[in-house]
């Protein structure tokens, strides 16, 4: 919007304001002006985006000037909202127990271009999309810019379900913001799911735009649209898709949930619990965009793969998009994009952005993390497990792993199975997190080697890899029956030749058992030699 264009439409809502208030305004401070609010007893305010409050003059508001101002309104509807024809202003009326108005909060409505520049190339692909956010955070801004850029642009059939006349504003002449989008007014907001379907009955519409799906029925009408083949943009009440899928009425939107038991072999297949929630149906919306900030958006490309992942507990991160920017799929993505290396997206990702919300989460197909699930990295939660035994081993043998102090972070637990019996309160909650748990039998260097094996599932990624394990499992059971043989009196033995890293694994392995050992040997015939500590002399 320009800025004549801005001043001409605050114009109109000054007009409508008492002169005590009037003589206030300063046009050049309004930019970021969100809403002037009047209430009877108190200083008129003028309330900034980032939070300032402006308070205009030190006169209180009377019963007068409120009468002033919704004398040269139109009535209000029962939502209590009115509007001035022409412009994308809403007033809205506070009332006392007997129906008077006693306070007005008067938004300011005004066009913002450019704000989906950066999810222009989602709004083509012709799916139906669901915006969430805070109010004022701008969903119903970027409703009004994408009617504008589907009907002008892709020339499609638009018809705005437009409650309270948010959208394109008051009066029978829709605003010039939407393009050629065609307007249906909503005379009560009860009404908005009746307008929903008669608009789709009536008038043939490609793309219908919704703001505020609120109710159940909304949700209904919602989905009867969509099942017709019609594409569908909306906004909904919620922060966050994890909110939605929490909320009984509007969890429809984005396919519903049930409670499912499952069987012995899949819940075991699946590492959880029997009964578990899962996805009722296909969602209502292709995608879902949660509105950050009015700068930042997160955009969930698959609806039904990111409520599955979330239901399961599975990590997913939606593409995180700024406003400022232009954002452009690949030609051979178009149709069904995909993010397929995974684990540096995520790293991208993850430097760019700070995980403040859990609602920051990255999309990617179901299968491909299944695959890889096994091969990634794998944070490693500890129960009465020598931690520095296990860190040797991850260090000595380049492991794919860490390990974690907090449970929350784990990906598998590793347990002795001395301590877990009497249902330890720790290994309860790696249930409750459907983590998988292995147990050692032993603090030994061989022991807790052979477990992480399995928990890492070496055996299926990399035969080489295999061998390595084993061939250190030989000779660490090499050197423990060495070292049995001095504790019982033998005065030395040496050891079959084996690799620098494997040796290294072995010295440690003698000197926990206060023993001392040397490399003798050369080349490929370097060993061990491991004797008493007080006849060693090196």
């Amino acid at each position: 919007m320009s800025s004549l264009q801005f001043h001409n439409d605050l114009d109109r809502l000054t007009d409508v304001l008492p002169d005590k208030v009037r003589r206030y305004i300063n046009y050049e401070k309004m930019e970021d002006v969100i809403e002037i609010v009047l209430d009877i007893g108190r200083t008129p305010e003028i309330r900034h985006a980032g939070g300032k409050i402006e308070y205009l003059g030190d006169e209180f508001v009377t019963e007068d000037d409120i009468n002033y101002i919704t004398c040269r309104l139109q009535d209000f509807t029962s939502d209590n909202r009115s509007g001035i024809p022409g412009t994308l202003h809403r007033i809205s009326a506070i009332r006392n127990r007997q129906g008077k108005i006693i306070g007005l909060t008067c938004r300011i409505g005004r066009v913002v271009t450019g704000t989906i520049a950066c999810i222009k190339d989602i709004c083509l692909m012709n799916k139906s999309i669901l915006f969430l956010g805070r109010p004022g955070v701008g969903k119903t801004t970027k409703l009004r810019e994408i009617s504008r850029l589907v009907a002008d642009e892709l020339g499609k059939r638009v018809v705005i379900v437009d409650t309270s006349n948010e959208i394109a504003g008051d009066g029978d002449t829709p605003h010039p913001a939407i393009g050629h989008a065609r307007r249906m007014q909503v005379t009560q907001p009860e009404f908005q799911k009746d307008i929903m379907i008669e608009a789709v009955e009536n008038h043939t519409p490609e793309v219908i735009v919704v703001d505020e799906i609120g109710t159940e029925a909304e949700a209904q009408a919602a989905r009867t649209i969509a099942e017709r083949g019609v594409m569908l943009i909306a906004t909904a009440h919620g922060n966050s898709l994890e909110n939605l899928i929490k909320n009984p009425t509007l969890s429809d939107l984005v396919g519903g949930i049930q409670s499912v038991t499952l069987g012995d072999d899949e819940a075991k297949r699946r590492a959880s619990q029997k009964t578990v929630l899962e996805r009722e149906k296909q969602p209502t919306f292709d995608v879902v965009i949660e509105i950050l900030d009015r700068n930042t958006l997160a955009v969930y490309k698959d609806t039904a793969e990111a409520v599955d992942y979330i239901l399961r507990g599975w990590p997913i991160r939606p593409e995180i998009r700024k406003v400022d920017k232009a954002y452009e799929a690949p030609q051979e993505l178009k149709e069904d994009p995909k993010i397929t290396d995974i684990p540096k997206e995520i790293d991208k990702l993850e430097k760019k952005i700070e995980h403040n919300t859990d609602s920051l989460k990255f999309s990617f197909s179901r299968e491909k993390y299944v695959e890889d699930i096994k091969k990634s990295f794998k944070k490693i939660y500890l129960y009465a497990v020598s931690r520095t035994i296990v860190e040797k081993v991850i260090e000595r043998l380049d492991l794919n792993a860490e390990v974690t102090r907090s449970i929350d972070d784990a990906d598998i637990v590793v347990a002795h199975k001395n301590f877990a019996k009497g249902g330890a309160k720790i290994l309860s909650v790696a249930n409750d997190y459907r983590l998988q748990i292995f147990y050692v039998k032993t603090n030994s260097m061989a022991q807790i080697q052979k477990v992480l094996k399995e928990a890492l599932d070496i055996v299926e990624t990399s035969e080489t890899l295999c061998g390595y394990y084993d061939d250190a499992e030989r000779a660490l059971d090499e050197a423990k029956a060495a070292i049995n043989k001095i504790l019982a009196g033998e005065k030395d033995v040496e050891l079959t030749p084996q690799n620098q890293a494997i040796r290294k694994l072995q010295h440690e392995l003698v000197e926990q058992h206060n023993l001392e050992s040397k490399s003798i040997g050369e080349g490929n015939n370097r060993h061990l030699k491991i004797v008493g500590g007080k006849d060693f002399h090196s």
